[in-house]
């Protein structure tokens, strides 16, 4: 028998069992570090979903804000038009007032004109036969007063010169004549041309001559 071929028996099971040993550890490591590997995985995928659900409610947020906003600007929109509309109705129906206000105060103007149109022709025509100079100076100042209370019931008054300090806002000054008094100096001592005020607005300036 070679000395190679005998094998001593005791050394041959310790062997086995070491290399048993080693193949146990590897599969115990095996074992660990697999289900490690899964879970790490498992925190990862966790981590991004979390995460992308949060950029897809924040998204979701500004969608609905913008939705918002444009909902609103919409509404902004649509009163502005209706306002818009409602005023220009508005200026229409105030100018076509204000043209029939005026229509009217002209019309009872002119209808309060016609009686004294009608005495000046009557007085005409009595003219051509009467030869008396008073009458027809009665006849014309009868006139005269019916125009003045004509003027009166439309509220329309004479404005106040003679002797009156010159005023820009009453008063138009056709020109300046020198006078002796000092206190005349710088008032009306004469008129070109009644003036008169419809209420208190000044519908005619009085034309004067003021002293200096």
């Amino acid at each position: 028998m070679n000395e190679e071929e005998v094998k001593d028996p005791a050394l041959d099971n310790e062997m086995r069992e070491t290399e048993l040993s080693e193949k146990e550890e590897q599969t115990d490591n095996t074992t660990v570090t697999e289900p490690e590997n899964e879970e790490k995985k498992k925190e990862g995928k966790s981590f991004f979903s979390k995460k992308n659900n949060k950029e897809k409610q924040k998204i979701e947020e500004l969608e609905a804000q913008v939705e918002k906003l444009q909902a609103e600007k919409a509404e902004l929109n649509d009163r502005f038009l209706r306002l818009y509309s409602e005023f220009d109705n508005y200026k229409k129906r105030v100018n076509k007032e204000k043209l029939d206000l005026i229509a009217t105060a002209s019309e009872k103007v002119i209808v309060s004109l016609l009686p004294i149109m009608d005495d000046f022709e009557r007085a005409i025509a009595a003219n051509e036969k009467v030869e008396d100079v008073a009458a027809i100076k009665e006849g014309f100042n009868l006139i005269y007063n019916k125009m003045q209370q004509m003027l009166t019931r439309h509220n329309v008054k004479e404005i106040e010169a003679i002797g009156q300090e010159f005023d820009t806002d009453l008063h138009e000054a056709v020109t300046h004549f020198p006078v002796e008094k000092e206190e005349d100096k710088g008032k009306v001592i004469d008129v070109t041309e009644k003036g008169y005020k419809l209420s208190d607005k000044v519908i005619r300036y009085a034309k004067v001559v003021v002293g200096q």
